[in-house]
C-alpha cells in the first residue's frame, strides 16, 4: 500500500512556511508585477536584436484592426 500520508503531511508543511514568509497560497502574482519583470527583458531584447520595425509594424497593424 502507498505511503501518502507522509507526502501529504510534507506538502502541506510546505505550504505552511511559503504563507509564513509571506508568499500567497495561489501561486499568482500581481499583473503590474509581472509587467514589471518583462519589460526590462523585452527592452533589452528589441535593442540587441534590431526588433524595433517589428514592433512598429506589429503595432501599425493593431491600429488598423481597430480602428475598422
Amino acid at each position: 500500500m502507498a505511503d501518502t500520508a507522509t507526502r501529504t503531511m510534507i506538502r502541506t508543511q510546505g505550504r505552511k512556511a511559503t504563507v509564513a514568509f509571506g508568499g500567497r497560497r495561489s501561486g499568482q502574482r500581481h499583473p503590474l508585477v509581472a509587467t514589471a519583470m518583462v519589460l526590462p527583458l523585452a527592452a533589452l531584447l528589441l535593442f540587441f536584436f534590431g526588433g524595433w520595425d517589428a514592433v512598429v509594424t506589429q503595432a501599425s497593424s493593431v491600429g488598423v484592426m481597430l480602428g475598422r
